[in-house]
């Protein structure tokens, strides 16, 4: 298959350190954009399914959802030629492999952005690792200190490496402390979280050592994260769409309801 990278592992707890308060990146899931959709369904495929399951979904479904022919669907996502239109997206792996390549098993994607809460830690977590040689796998990531995985795609979005920064110093008051004779901000060295705590970045991406531009990385984890979140609610835009239709029959229904409670009140007074 092409990709079976190690996409390792985002919620196994042998494979994890400890959550950070870093902060969140805002991104907005369009369900409507069968595109983006189509596209995070092949970097699905191609770079976590190998160790990744999505069992809660099918195939058939994914391709009627996203608007891909059954052909186009068999030919170019589906690699294992034991499934069928209708199986389940789960792959050969079995659970003795897992826990011997990994220590556990790889956790099951179908639901993840509901279990985080959000597609927003997803999209964040893809974004921030960043090199570290103490790490087993020579990463670790701000999201999640001392992540035990390593980075799938940083041959696509290049080696980030933690760095200083000279930042403007803060006085007690909270504005920004100047030179008195020239009036330019005074400086100071900060790092990692301290720069977090400015609204900083402290990750530095070393220039071209990825295949993919900055932009073109967060469009690309921005289609993987929107193909999360809808696996995590394939009905989503059919609930939404029902429920206005629900909720116009009860606006409409209340009229009568109002009108004839107005009738047999007549009768009471």
């Amino acid at each position: 298959m092409k990709g079976l990278v190690l996409f390792v592992l985002l919620l196994s707890p042998n494979l994890y350190g400890a959550e950070s308060s870093y902060p969140l990146d805002e991104v907005f899931p369009d369900l409507r954009d069968k595109e983006s959709l189509q596209r995070g369904a092949r970097t699905f495929v191609n770079y976590c399914m190998g160790c990744h399951e999505m069992k809660y979904q099918r195939f058939q479904r994914v391709a009627e959802d996203l608007g891909i022919p059954e052909e186009a669907m068999m030919s170019n996502l589906v690699f294992d030629s034991s499934k069928k239109f209708g199986s389940h997206m789960s792959n050969s792996m079995s659970v003795s492999s897992a826990k011997q390549w990994f220590g556990n098993v790889p956790p099951d994607l179908t639901l993840y952005t509901k279990l985080k809460g959000g597609p927003e830690y997803f999209y964040t977590y893809m974004r921030v690792f960043y090199e570290d040689p103490s790490r087993p796998f020579g990463v670790n990531n701000l999201l999640y200190e001392n992540v035990g995985m390593p980075h799938p795609l940083v041959h696509l979005q290049g080696i980030q490496k933690k760095v200083c920064k000279d930042v403007p110093k803060i006085a007690k008051n909270g504005g920004e402390m100047r030179d008195p004779i020239t009036g330019s901000p005074l400086l100071e060295s900060k790092c990692g979280d301290d720069l977090v705590d400015r609204g900083i970045s402290p990750l530095e991406l070393v220039e071209n050592s990825g295949e993919l531009s900055t932009e073109g990385y967060d469009s690309l984890i921005y289609d993987l994260t929107n193909f999360l979140y809808y696996s995590g609610d394939p009905s989503r835009l059919d609930r939404e769409r029902i429920g206005i239709y629900v909720l116009l029959f009860l606006a409409f229904f209340y009229i009568f309801a109002w009108l004839l409670g107005r009738e047999y009140t007549k009768e009471i007074h």
